[in-house]
């Protein structure tokens, strides 16, 4: 390797996006710093494979796979054009991060496409999420596990919100609760469903805004405030985290194993307690979970109730996945 060429490898193991290169077959043959920092994963870990054998296992907001048949890199060697997609990869640690990937062609002085360049930067809002946290006291209200918000953290939250009548107009509440959760614990141990709580913690906290909350309510449990939120915006927040996690996965014994989360949000109304709107969002959470679970189900009820006018409508995305009613469900796991 000539002295020019270790130089521009070292210039861009210090910029802070990741960047890596692709030949003609999609095997990738540089792996800087940067997209170690972002996967976790090191360039002994990336170099020499494919980008289509699924390391990185991009994903839409939907779930779908580009890897395979919509991959930024092969259709940029395929065409020569440079392209910008904003998806979500696995991160070794099991979780979901949002990027943005940018590709470009590698051209050969006489013009051939050699290969491609890829740079992704971590588009969640991990660094606003850490400086909110630190805004927090770390020792009370962050959840030592998970590092996310603890109950305590996301109590004071509401409470402020409640208190505050122009805060708490198009605020909304999420709960989560992952499905079949014992059954981790009991098949495969109390560390790996420890690493399996850790896996749907960040991918719920890395894909909500900065402005957002979203806390370890308990054992399995997480709660989301949510500001801002219209019906539409709601539906398509809790299926994005739902569909997520679902897309998530970590490695036992070499074996991919993931876990579904049910969910269900309504939102905050002018005369809600906190017990009131926590055990509205619990009702729907388990309507979910009744409804065949791994689905989102959403509050439906007149906006008059929350410092508005008009009418809240949920669109229903799917028998499968997500309804819009409220009643009381029997409790499922």
């Amino acid at each position: 390797m000539g002295d020019k060429e270790e130089f521009y490898r070292t210039v861009l193991d210090n910029v802070a996006d990741g960047v890596y290169f692709c030949d003609r077959d999609r095997r990738v043959t540089f792996w800087n710093n940067g997209a170690k920092r972002i996967t976790g994963y090191s360039a002994e870990d990336v170099v020499g494979h494919a980008c289509s054998d699924n390391i990185l296992v991009h994903v839409d907001e939907r779930g779908v796979s580009l890897c395979r048949d919509h991959c930024p890199v092969a259709a940029t060697i395929a065409d020569g054009q440079p392209r910008e997609t904003q998806a979500f990869l696995h991160h070794k640690q099991g979780h979901r991060l949002p990027v943005v990937i940018r590709t470009n062609p590698i051209v050969s002085p006489e013009g051939q496409i050699q290969g491609a360049v890829e740079t992704f930067s971590d588009n969640s809002t991990l660094l606003d999420a850490l400086r909110r946290l630190d805004a927090l006291s770390v020792e009370n209200e962050t959840d030592a596990l998970t590092g996310t918000a603890n109950r305590r953290g996301m109590v004071a939250r509401l409470q402020a919100c409640l208190a505050d009548p122009r805060t708490q107009k198009n605020c909304a509440v999420l709960y989560a609760d992952i499905d079949n959760f014992k059954v981790v614990n009991d098949t495969y141990g109390h560390d790996t469903g420890d690493a399996v709580l850790k896996m749907v913690a960040s991918t719920l906290a890395y894909n909500v805004r900065s402005s957002d909350l979203l806390a370890r309510w308990g054992g399995e449990e997480f709660v989301g405030l949510l500001y801002r939120m219209t019906p539409e915006t709601l539906q398509t927040t809790a299926e994005k985290l739902r569909s997520l996690v679902q897309s998530a996965f970590i490695q036992i014994d070499g074996e991919r194993y993931g876990v579904t989360v049910s969910i269900g949000a309504t939102f905050i109304k002018a005369d809600d307690t906190l017990d009131s709107v926590i055990a509205r969002a619990d009702r729907l959470l388990y309507e979910s979970k009744t409804q065949g679970r791994n689905r989102v189900t959403i509050d439906a009820y007149d906006t008059s109730d929350m410092n508005g006018g008009g009418e809240i409508g949920c669109k229903r995305k799917g028998p499968a996945s997500s309804s819009c009613r409220r009643k009381t469900a029997t409790r499922t796991q």
